[in-house]
């Protein structure tokens, strides 16, 4: 079999609106990756490859960029954040593969939600590692601090639909995210929420940020810079997981 063209793909893996997603679409995928991914899906539309296969690729690949980061040197650096963009090019095409064939399943959200734990977590405690240089100290203890608040960022997330399933009722929708009991509340989450300060944890940001202090270090030959990015994130991450679940205790989501 020949297989669909990419046009014919596109259609049914990239519909009308999937990119304007409000929560749902990282802003790097808009940008350039579902350009690119559309193709390596086409690809893949030619083998015996599955979704869920793919998304395990997908979580070896960021908890791999987590490990290496650990390691010493620039080249070190800049093979994690090769890795992460493997991993947002399979995070795509996974889904894009499961919608062709229409092999959507509870599994693969699952595991692709144990994918996004699995290498944010690796990611920050790679980092902490990195900035110890030879033994842990605490700069180890923080990285892996930071990892524990992005899972538990995570996990109040859903959490939500755990709540109202249990409840009976059906997953929250995107309006209710920015519904609030209190306008000054939604104000404070609006400002905040553009200061964008939250995505220093997520891998894409992290693994380029880290690139930076690693040029950085470099130049200086030492680890100052990463040692600063470390304590922002854990900063960031334990900000975020107080300011999180005030946000959603404040919002309509359980209602």
């Amino acid at each position: 079999m020949s297989g669909p063209s990419v046009a014919e793909l596109r259609r049914v893996a990239q519909p009308a609106g999937h990119l304007e997603r409000r929560n749902g679409e990282h802003w790097a995928g808009v940008l350039y990756m579902r350009r690119l991914s559309i193709y390596v899906t086409w690809f893949l539309t030619k083998t015996p490859i599955t979704p869920n296969q793919l998304t395990w690729l997908m979580t070896v690949a960021g908890v791999v960029s987590g490990v290496v980061l650990a390691l010493p040197g620039l080249w070190a650096v800049v093979l994690s954040a090769l890795l992460v963009q493997i991993y947002l090019l399979l995070d795509c095409s996974d889904g894009e593969l499961a919608r062709w064939t229409g092999k959507t399943s509870l599994t693969g959200v699952y595991l692709d939600r144990v994918g996004a734990y699995f290498t944010e977590a690796a990611l920050l405690a790679g980092l902490g590692w990195r900035a110890s240089e030879v033994l842990p100290d605490w700069y180890t203890v923080l990285g892996f601090a930071a990892a524990l608040g992005a899972i538990l960022i995570k996990a109040e997330t859903d959490l939500v639909d755990v709540a109202r399933a249990k409840g009976g009722l059906s997953s929250a929708s995107e309006a209710s995210v920015a519904q609030f009991r209190s306008g000054l509340l939604g104000l404070a989450r609006r400002i905040v929420g553009a200061t964008k300060f939250h995505r220093i944890v997520q891998p894409v940001e992290l693994s380029l940020l880290a690139l930076v202090a690693a040029v950085i270090d470099a130049v200086r030959g030492d680890l100052m810079a990463t040692r600063v990015l470390v304590v922002a994130c854990v900063i960031a991450a334990g900000v975020q997981t107080v300011l999180h679940l005030v946000s959603i205790l404040a919002s309509r989501r359980l209602a």
